[in-house]
């Protein structure tokens, strides 16, 4: 049910490249297949092969893995007023979780930083290519 829109997703960021646009989007793409359907579009879904090392991707896509425990993420969480995400969902939001990993391009930034300090983390490493 999430391919459609991840498909979607991956127009409005192609669109974005073609016109020499950067663009920051957020959404919880926690499984590799939902991250290289955002690269490909529909052609990962078709293909169902697994990225090989080497592979020129469609997008060039930074992955930012905000990763930290459960327990200051639930705080965070309950925390947060008109919020989609109910608090009681996030443990099968870990369970799913595939964390990224080679060949994917990606940063982990541990949410135990301050705010100030993960978006300095981000920047940098966006700064960097």
């Amino acid at each position: 049910d999430r391919i459609p829109w991840l498909c979607a997703l991956h127009d409005i960021l192609r669109r974005e490249d073609a016109s020499r646009q950067d663009a920051i989007l957020a959404c919880s793409a926690l499984k590799k297949m939902y991250r290289r359907v955002l690269i490909s579009g529909a052609s990962a879904i078709e293909s169902n092969q697994p990225e090989q090392p080497g592979e020129k991707p469609a997008l060039k896509i930074l992955f930012v893995h905000l990763d930290g425990p459960m327990d200051i993420i639930a705080d965070r969480l309950k925390k947060r007023r008109g919020h989609f995400m109910p608090p009681e969902l996030l443990k099968s939001q870990f369970d799913t979780l595939e964390p990224p990993s080679a060949p994917e391009n990606f940063i982990t930034v541990s949410l135990e930083k301050s705010l100030p300090e993960i978006v300095l983390e981000i920047e940098s490493a966006i700064l960097q290519g």
